[in-house]
């Protein structure tokens, strides 16, 4: 554990798109780094956490967490823009989630922790998860895009060659955590340009080979 890191508080909030493995790897991700998580889970959430990590993954997200809250209670502290947090991530974040937040209908904690994120200006970033996308859900990505929040739906980089599903969450959680930008390591594998991709022993900067 980073000692540097120990002040450092992240909302994390999960919800019930498919996808629940990224709310488990994200808390990892932060608790190893020290930070202080506050987790919210919608009572979708709880649900999909049962069905995709299976029936303990929720008591153990509980366990790993700073503080917990009430995903009904509106009068959390993660409700006011007076409590300082560094961030927030939705992860992952469904499409009525997605909604709510770009309308500012902030009817559960959740949503309403996010719309605390985007009031004070600090980094909100929302794993969404569904596919195919309609004119619905383009439209919520733009709005909240043009408030502040990043979108960033959990595509995976194949540049590093993951060998395994879990390393396809890992990576996408590392990368999660690198957008709130909070003073930590960098977390996820950075490109460094083709050829040292291609050869990790050569040197960065020199010229990557032909692909014709």
């Amino acid at each position: 554990m980073t000692q540097a890191c120990e002040q450092i508080d992240v909302v994390l909030g999960v919800t019930g798109a498919s996808g629940a493995a990224l709310g488990v790897a994200v808390l990892q991700t932060l608790n190893d780094l020290g930070v202080r998580v506050h987790l919210v889970i919608t009572e979708s959430g709880k649900r999909t956490l049962s069905h995709e990590a299976g029936v303990d993954a929720y008591g153990r997200m509980m366990l790993k967490a700073h503080r917990t809250y009430d995903h009904r209670d509106i009068g959390s502290a993660i409700a006011s823009g007076s409590f300082p947090v560094s961030g927030m991530i939705i992860a992952p974040c469904s499409m009525k989630t997605l909604a709510a937040i770009s309308t500012g209908l902030s009817e559960g904690l959740v949503a309403r922790a996010a719309d605390v994120q985007l009031k004070e200006r600090r980094r909100l970033v929302l794993m969404t998860r569904e596919t195919p996308l309609h004119l619905g859900h383009l439209r919520n990505m733009v709005a909240v895009t043009e408030m502040g929040a990043i979108v960033m739906p959990p595509v995976p980089a194949f540049y590093n060659k993951p060998k395994s599903v879990g390393e396809v969450v890992e990576h996408l959680a590392r990368r999660a955590v690198d957008l709130l930008a909070i003073p930590v390591p960098h977390q996820s594998r950075a490109w460094s340009g083709e050829a040292a991709f291609d050869h990790p022993r050569a040197a960065t900067g020199s010229t990557p080979k032909s692909r014709a």
